[in-house]
């Protein structure tokens, strides 16, 4: 479910990074097809009725929460989801837009990797900012560990 969340709210939100990311992780759940098809076309996601519901609201929270209305959440309810989870797939689709919005803000691209996800995926799920194409900056071993990075007084 949080793949499917996540990655509908960062597509809505022509976030690349996360679109990518989250929408590649996306197919060890669902066949890569179907994936493919739903950010293609999303206002007809190629997906069951039930995953349909979660991927058009989580689109909506986060591209006009505002706008989310008590229709919107029976829809998912008539769909078996009860209050609990109708809280966990708002909190994950605002949330996926809030750190969205900050990659945004950062002028964050999707790291060169990306290149390597299968073509007609890839450009679907590329809906925002291009994919950096340099090769990825390493950050060095003790930055990762915790320890202090060396710097020219401690060497």
């Amino acid at each position: 479910m949080f793949e499917l969340v996540t990655s509908a709210a960062a597509h809505a939100m022509r976030n690349s990074y996360c679109a990518l990311a989250h929408g590649g992780a996306l197919t060890r759940y669902l066949p890569e097809g179907q994936v493919r098809a739903s950010f293609a076309d999303p206002d007809r996601p190629a997906l069951e009725p039930a995953d349909a519901a979660v991927f058009a609201f989580a689109r909506k929270v986060a591209t006009d929460a505002a706008a989310v209305t008590a229709e919107d959440v029976d829809a998912l309810k008539r769909h078996g989801y009860d209050d609990a989870q109708v809280f966990d797939i708002a909190a994950t689709a605002a949330a996926r837009a809030f750190f969205a919005k900050l990659l945004d803000a950062l002028g964050a691209e999707p790291d060169a990797a990306f290149l390597d996800m299968d073509a007609p995926l890839r450009e679907v799920l590329a809906a925002g900012r291009p994919i950096d194409a340099s090769a990825a900056e390493r950050v060095p071993a003790q930055c990762v560990s915790g320890e202090p990075a060396a710097t020219a007084e401690t060497r």
